[in-house]
């Protein structure tokens, strides 16, 4: 008994070491980044932004991010400038550009049904087949949503053609052009679109007839050919960050698998802040896409394009994927941005420090830094964990037949609620959630959970057969005796 007792405890320490070591590491790396940072102009802000970047390293113990302020022409820049980032969502800017400029050119009507573009491609609300137009793709008002479960994305080696045929005659969840509904599905039509119009693939497309004169030379249409300038994306779990790469699927990439880095996000804002005075070095052919796009924001809340109209006139957007986060903001009027790459998936903590850095610079009080759902998560699972861990050592010596049976009911539905609750709050199938997007303390959480259910059935097992023996030896000592 005391050899089991001895060997958990040195497990529940080594879980605990590793948690310590979680904190302490991240911590120091983010001293050591912030020490390494790249100032190249000066600003008033800078010790301010430099507590902010700080502060976003320890919360989320993100390991590396990029940023870049652009203040009426001068650049400043924050940690690796060259390094390249998944910018999730914020691909959805150059896609819809794209579009603006064939609508422009006269080969897309945006009133137009996409089936048009896409022949044979249907749609259905309550049974009824609808026509979604390429406006509706523009404004997420087509009817789709991001659940996973309703319109799956595309599943590796699968072209846009291959998904669309997919999605065709599905059910809508609003009727087109009625409700927003932010979906990534809207987007890859889009992109399907530009493939189906230009005669081009997307990515020749987009490379030919956007980013090359754009100048954006370091923004790639998918994962870059020189990936030894690629920032590892990671993945958190027990307070700590882990390597974690996956596959960037072709059929997903017009929502949201450009990569890029801040060097080129400084000239991004550019295009959008200084591209319609006469001395801009943008195009021509791209000055009367880049205006479309700014006449229909008009609104707080508009979107359009792959933008969003927030307070004030500020427009911008945000990207995630599983294993990165980005955010950009900028108000043409001042002629002022922000962009901000991450290599870690925690969304709201990036764009609130994104959104804190504009402000910083916009002379406005910081609104502070969010703390992500993912973060929130992992300090959870890491201490669940730890408890469940505690609780094995504790199954294995006890002996009370009922404490036992409480402990494995309540574990029991405790794992039901999560397997039942989970995939209805994140519009996603729990392996989904378990093995690419929550943190890895969540699939450690969960297999020690299990484990302790198996344990503590086997010992109920045990310790009835253990009180059935002894009835059975107390009887027959009972027999002896008379």
């Amino acid at each position: 008994m005391f050899k089991r007792c001895a060997i958990f405890g040195l497990i529940i320490l080594f879980v605990l070491v590793i948690f310590v070591r979680g904190n302490a590491s991240a911590a120091d790396a983010s001293v050591a980044n912030a020490e390494l940072i790249n100032k190249t102009d000066t600003t008033n802000n800078i010790d301010k932004i430099d507590s902010l970047v700080e502060e976003y390293q320890r919360e989320t113990k993100c390991d590396n991010i990029s940023v870049i302020l652009y203040e009426q022409g001068n650049v400043t820049r924050y940690g690796n400038s060259d390094g390249l980032y998944q910018i999730g969502s914020m691909t959805k800017a150059f896609t819809g550009l794209a579009i603006q400029k064939l609508i422009c050119e006269g080969l897309i009507d945006e009133d137009a049904a996409i089936s048009g573009y896409i022949p044979g491609f249907e749609a259905y609300y309550e049974s009824a087949k609808v026509d979604i137009t390429v406006k509706n793709l523009l404004e997420q008002r087509s009817g789709y949503t991001n659940s996973e479960k309703d319109y799956p994305s595309a599943t590796e080696g699968m072209t846009l053609a291959e998904w669309a045929d997919g999605i065709s005659g599905l059910g809508l969840s609003s009727k087109p052009g009625t409700e927003y509904a932010y979906s990534n599905v809207n987007y890859n039509l889009l992109g399907l679109i530009i493939e189906n119009v230009s005669g081009m693939s997307y990515k020749d497309y987009m490379e030919q007839e956007i980013l090359a004169p754009l100048g954006l030379s370091n923004t790639y249409v998918g994962v870059p050919a020189n990936s030894d300038k690629i920032v590892e994306g990671t993945r958190l779990g027990y307070r700590r960050t882990f390597s974690f790469p996956i596959p960037v699927r072709e059929a997903t990439i017009p929502a949201g698998y450009f990569y890029s880095n801040v060097e080129d996000m400084g000239c991004w804002i550019e295009v959008w802040t200084e591209g319609l005075i006469e001395s801009s070095d943008v195009p021509e052919s791209l000055q009367e896409p880049l205006s479309k796009v700014k006449e229909k924001l008009q609104n707080e809340g508009d979107y359009y394009s792959g933008w969003e109209l927030f307070a004030d006139g500020v427009i911008g957007h945000s990207g995630g994927t599983p294993n990165y986060s980005s955010r950009v903001v900028f108000d043409d009027n001042k002629q002022i941005g922000v962009c901000v790459l991450s290599n870690l998936n925690v969304a709201a903590s990036t764009d609130s420090l994104c959104n804190s850095i504009f402000d910083t610079v916009s002379g406005k009080t910081p609104s502070g830094l969010s703390t992500d759902i993912w973060t929130v998560f992992d300090k959870i699972f890491a201490s669940v964990t730890a408890i469940l861990l505690l609780l094995l050592v504790v199954v294995i010596v006890l002996k009370k037949k009922v404490v036992l049976i409480t402990f494995d009911v309540i574990m029991i539905v405790l794992l039901a609620l999560i397997l039942i609750l989970f995939p209805i709050i994140f519009g996603a199938s729990m392996k989904a959630i378990v093995f690419t997007w929550a943190p890895w303390s969540l699939a450690g959480g969960l297999i020690i959970l299990s484990l302790d259910i198996i344990v503590t059935t086997i010992r109920i097992l045990m310790v009835k057969k253990y009180a059935d023996h002894n009835k059975r030896g107390e009887g027959q000592a009972s027999d002896d005796n008379s």
